[in-house]
């Protein structure tokens, strides 16, 4: 009586255990060698901007972009460093007090200064719909948009926000040029307006979805890193051209530089303590951190930037470096130290004239003595014997400087990144 149950059981499971092997079968067929089947298409971050909170009229700089925004498109052009054949766009209410309302959004490839290149204009979405509430505090990734991208293009992201809007969270130091025309202009193939700023405004990231697994590098900086010096329109700050040599390895470079960051400081940013976790922990498949920072922390106290400020101790900074390691290990993530450039003469003759001292710049040399002889980071990058200029070694390289003593121009920007060992990148 009961022969016939169990041989119908025993079948039953024969015939599960052959249809399991053929969908594996399958699967493995269907995926390179040496792939896991669930990292064979991913989301990368391919671009970034660091959110940063607006600041008053009380400050050093303006932040040249308008207080409130109303009935108004917002053009703004990236270049990315890995490609897709899908693309997602994220925008940032970092600092918003009130909800932020997008009215509408595109994304197409770029062409020349506001234009669009035809037939690559599409609408972005979010959750299906065109048109997305914001809340103070959080990002919003947006639904994939099916738009091929190759590596290093450039795209234009069109933002309308139809209420006014304060301008709460930018990115102060674009280096590159977005259009504002009044209206919802968002899928114009060219924008008509002489208004434009330097500046980004709520757009903090575009990702990819690469075809096969890949890796990110976050450069994490302050204006050396962000651009300040590099030619505008051109990609030419150094995480720009360290773009260029490891995207044909499938190596994403995301930019996490703010003008003026420091390591322990807020103003124009929050610290790097504060953001590290938004700026590199969260990014996608990050395998490595370069740290470029320090040189505000030991040269704005007691300039217009920090005018009560007092300098923070070789051993305060030395500690603040020991927290972003610990933290990068914990998540099994390389931390690169890279030692801080020469910048004697740095911002002469500008109302920050005192920004450079030759006591400041003993704490420099401290600082990087320590980054490269402690052996803390897994790799150190010497930016600074590359940069000095041998006959005055406390200055820049003539051919590097931009021309303030303090940030290297474009030449200099392709050679640090020319001095990055990319295979050290990824040597833990």
């Amino acid at each position: 009586m009961t022969s016939k149950p169990v041989t119908r059981s025993v079948d039953h499971r024969l015939a599960w255990r052959h249809r399991f092997m053929a969908v594996a079968l399958a699967a493995s067929l269907a995926v390179p060698a040496g792939v896991n089947a669930a990292e064979a298409s991913a989301w990368i971050g391919s671009w970034a901007a660091s959110p940063q909170p607006t600041w008053g009229p009380d400050f050093a700089f303006p932040t040249n972009i308008p207080a409130t925004l109303q009935n108004q498109t917002l053009r703004q052009v990236a270049r990315i460093s890995l490609g897709g054949q899908r693309i997602r766009i994220v925008f940032s209410n970092e600092y918003g007090k009130q909800p932020l309302r997008i009215g509408a959004a595109h994304v197409a490839l770029a062409g020349t200064g506001s234009a669009t290149k035809p037939g690559t204009d599409r609408p972005i979405t979010f959750g299906g719909k065109t048109s997305a509430i914001v809340p103070p505090g959080a990002p919003l990734v947006s639904d994939p948009v099916d738009l091929a991208v190759t590596p290093l293009a450039s795209v234009a992201v069109s933002l309308f926000l139809p209420d006014q809007t304060q301008a709460s969270t930018f990115h102060w130091d674009g280096r590159q040029t977005a259009y504002l025309v009044p209206g919802n202009q968002v899928a114009a193939p060219r924008l008509q307006t002489d208004n434009s700023t330097g500046a980004r405004i709520f757009l903090s990231g575009i990702q990819v979805e690469t075809p096969t697994p890949a890796k990110t590098v976050v450069v994490l900086g302050d204006s050396t890193t962000d651009g300040n010096g590099a030619t505008v329109d051109a990609n030419t700050r150094w995480p720009d051209f360290l773009a260029a040599r490891l995207a044909p390895k499938n190596v994403a470079v995301l930019n996490a530089g703010i003008s003026g960051a420091r390591l322990l400081g807020d103003r124009m940013g929050v610290n790097a303590l504060a953001r590290f976790d938004r700026d590199v922990l969260s990014q996608p498949r990050v395998k490595s951190v370069v740290v470029l920072l320090g040189i505000n922390d030991i040269s704005w106290p007691g300039t217009a930037f920090d005018p009560q400020g007092i300098r923070p101790s070789a051993d305060a900074l030395i500690a603040g470096y020991r927290q972003l390691i610990a933290r990068a290990h914990s998540r099994g993530v390389q931390v690169v130290g890279a030692t801080l450039t020469p910048f004697e003469g740095a911002l002469a003759g500008t109302p920050l004239d005192n920004y450079y001292h030759a006591d400041k710049d003993r704490l420099r040399q401290q600082i990087n003595a320590w980054i490269r002889r402690s052996g803390e980071f897994d790799t150190v990058i010497d930016f600074d014997a590359l940069a000095r200029d041998p006959a005055h070694p406390a200055r820049l390289k003539p051919e590097f400087d931009s021309g303030d003593h303090l940030h290297p121009g474009d030449r200099g920007n392709q050679a640090m990144a020319d001095a990055v060992d990319l295979d050290a990148l990824f040597a833990r």
